[in-house]
């Protein structure tokens, strides 16, 4: 299955940052071809899509064969830690993306793999903030794996793209910051179409680091 294109699979995309990034990847001239696996369907639609719908993400053995001559993955799967004590927050967020991440690295060795962490991820490992820690330990062992390339997105406070369904709740009574916010502290503040466009110039054109805050995502998108 050779091929010039972006072949991307994308998780998360019931969730806003997958949903906006399916958009742009529907959208891009450059993808050619995008698979998206949830636990239950997603609705979404178009002549690029493939959907599979498998409740297990801790065992994706069932459907390794569907996954193969793949080129991108851009995992925007993710929970927040609020209320997690850090067993559960482990299992869910490095457990589960490791688990996800090693299969297609044994699957597709030319993969460029695109991990949504966070802004305030601590790549020490060792700081005081839990949620910090178990991400920047999920960033540090994506990077062990065989893949082409491993970029670790950070993004802050992310616009929702126009036309989405799932655009979480606080969007809709702070969403009006968004442009005070830009301005002043542009280093917090992006949209999820330059997050989109970020992760598929990734693939594409490549970035000189491997972990992309707010203004690299930024930058990265406009080349």
């Amino acid at each position: 299955m050779k091929s010039n294109g972006v072949r991307a699979i994308i998780t998360g995309v019931t969730g806003m940052v997958g949903e906006g990034v399916l958009l742009e990847c529907l959208q891009h001239p450059e993808v050619e071809a995008v698979l998206i696996i949830n636990r239950k369907p997603s609705g979404f639609s178009h002549p690029k899509l493939t959907e599979i719908v498998h409740a297990d993400f801790y065992n994706f053995t069932p459907i390794q064969n569907r996954l193969v001559g793949y080129n991108a993955c851009f995992f925007c799967l993710g929970v927040s830690s609020v209320g997690m004590n850090e067993k559960d927050y482990y299992r869910v967020t490095y457990t589960l993306t490791m688990h996800v991440a090693t299969t297609l690295s044994q699957l597709n060795p030319d993969m460029t793999f695109c991990y949504v962490s966070g802004g305030g991820t601590d790549s020490t490992e060792k700081g005081r903030l839990m949620w910090a820690r178990v991400k920047g330990k999920t960033e540090n062992d994506l990077t062990k794996l065989p893949f082409r390339q491993v970029y670790n997105f950070r993004p802050g406070f992310l616009k929702p793209s126009e036309g989405m369904k799932n655009t979480n709740r606080y969007y809709h009574y702070i969403g009006w910051l968004y442009p005070m916010g830009r301005a002043l502290f542009p280093a917090l503040f992006c949209s999820l179409r330059e997050m989109g466009q970020a992760m598929i110039k990734a693939v594409t054109k490549g970035y000189e680091k491997p972990v992309l805050e707010v203004r690299d995502i930024v930058e990265l998108a406009k080349r």
